[in-house]
């Protein structure tokens, strides 16, 4: 194996600082491969590889790094398992987009209790720039009071409406974001947002809990008040754990289910 950059450590590399023994706190250590998977991830994030490229092969990225294949290859089986990369057989390894099929049920657990999940047709209620409610702005990291984009929608499978959603999104991130942009985009809306804004949804955090329909979702749901409804509130987070969208969705299951795949 080629000699380590100065940058990597052959075993492992402390995050705390010299000082951190004498201070009783024990220093954590990264292994090599996820040395090379933090470099990995600060090229997607720069933009190096767009969403749907091809990157690197493992040699070309060993000898980059100056590092073993294997040591690579584990890197790069941690960021396909985080839905980071895309591994395609006989093609090489793909940066993941959210405009694949599947990329696109990986955000929307709500699938029906019978037949195969299909895209929802999306009635765009209201888009509007406003001041970030204290909550909001909590959990996108930002100031009280400062811009976010709110969007409105309804989200109908078969012409059934299912789906009530209320998004925060940071103002400064989305300059442009639109009404018209978002009728107008026919694919999926992180897709949009990859796209035409640079940000690309990597993970979620939700809170699920049981709630029933008051009379504004009732109409536009289409069902009567009261009737038992799914709140699942999301916090979408992209590279380096920054949010970048709040979401509250409520979701009719009559003939719906939330699924999930624990592991």
């Amino acid at each position: 194996m080629s000699s380590i950059p100065s940058n990597l450590t052959s075993n492992a590399t402390p995050a705390a600082g010299a000082g951190a023994s004498a201070s009783g706190v024990s220093p954590t250590f990264s292994p090599l491969y996820q040395q090379i998977k933090a470099l990995i991830t600060q090229s997607l994030q720069s933009g190096e590889w767009k969403p749907g490229e091809l990157i690197p092969s493992e040699v070309e990225l060993a000898n980059r790094f100056k590092v073993s294949q294997g040591t690579v290859r584990k890197a790069i089986d941690e960021l396909a398992a985080e839905n980071l990369v895309v591994r395609r057989q006989g093609k090489g390894t793909f940066v993941a987009t959210h405009h694949e099929e599947r990329a696109q049920f990986r955000f929307l657990r709500l699938m029906p209790d019978a037949g195969d999940p299909h895209n929802a047709d999306n009635n765009i209620l209201e888009v509007k720039r406003l001041r970030a409610p204290a909550e909001v702005a909590r959990l996108l990291d930002i100031k009280s009071g400062d811009s976010v984009v709110f969007i409105k929608r309804v989200q109908s499978f078969d012409g059934e409406p299912i789906i009530v959603e209320e998004l925060w999104l940071p103002g400064v991130m989305f300059k442009g974001l639109t009404a018209e942009r978002l009728v107008e985009y026919k694919g999926p809306m992180y897709g949009l947002f990859e796209t035409e804004f640079g940000t690309r949804m990597i993970r979620a955090t939700e809170k699920i809990r049981a709630v029933s329909a008051d009379e504004p979702t009732a109409e536009l749901l289409k069902i009567a008040v009261h009737t038992p409804l799914l709140s699942v509130e999301r916090v979408s987070f992209t590279y380096g754990d920054k949010p970048v969208e709040v979401r509250r969705g409520l979701y009719l299951t009559d003939h719906h289910h939330y699924q999930n795949e624990l592991s």
